[in-house]
């Protein structure tokens, strides 16, 4: 596979069950979290597709097939004045890894923040998740020590 062979583009209706089959890949088999109910799943792909304001999912395409997938969610920063987005997946296939596919779905979304004058894209990865780190500090991201992340379920 060459990077040229692979295209990245926003996903569209579509690509809904191929998206949809990566997004299980990404939450079941690489997380390790509980399957996700099925229409819940194309739900919130179909949400990102019709709801622009919400987020995009971006899909990297070779040869017809999906090989993987980022989503950005974004929201605002009342600091900044401006519209902020989140990196919240960024999933290639087993298949695809080792090609810079992850690299060319990260640069996609900078690209797409900075054209639109976003304030900033923020994302988290798991603290093992060593090869996810090693593209991001490649990409000029740094872990930010101002702010500390809170979670409540």
């Amino acid at each position: 596979m060459t990077t040229d062979s692979v295209s990245i583009r926003p996903a569209t209706a579509e690509d809904t069950r191929q998206l949809h089959d990566l997004m299980i890949q990404y939450i079941v088999d690489f997380y390790k979290r509980p399957r996700p109910d099925e229409r819940e799943l194309d739900k919130l792909i179909g949400h990102l597709r019709e709801n622009p304001s919400a987020g995009l999912q971006f899909v990297a395409e070779k040869d017809g097939t999906l090989v993987g997938f980022a989503t950005l969610y974004f929201s605002f920063s009342t600091l900044q004045v401006k519209r902020t987005a989140v990196l919240n997946d960024l999933f290639v296939d087993a298949s695809a890894r080792g090609h810079k596919v992850g690299e060319r779905l990260f640069r996609s979304c900078l690209a797409y923040i900075r054209e639109q004058g976003f304030a900033y894209m923020t994302w988290e990865t798991a603290k093992d998740n060593t090869a996810a780190q090693s593209l991001y500090n490649k990409m000029g991201g740094h872990v930010s020590t101002d702010w500390l992340v809170y979670e409540i379920e």
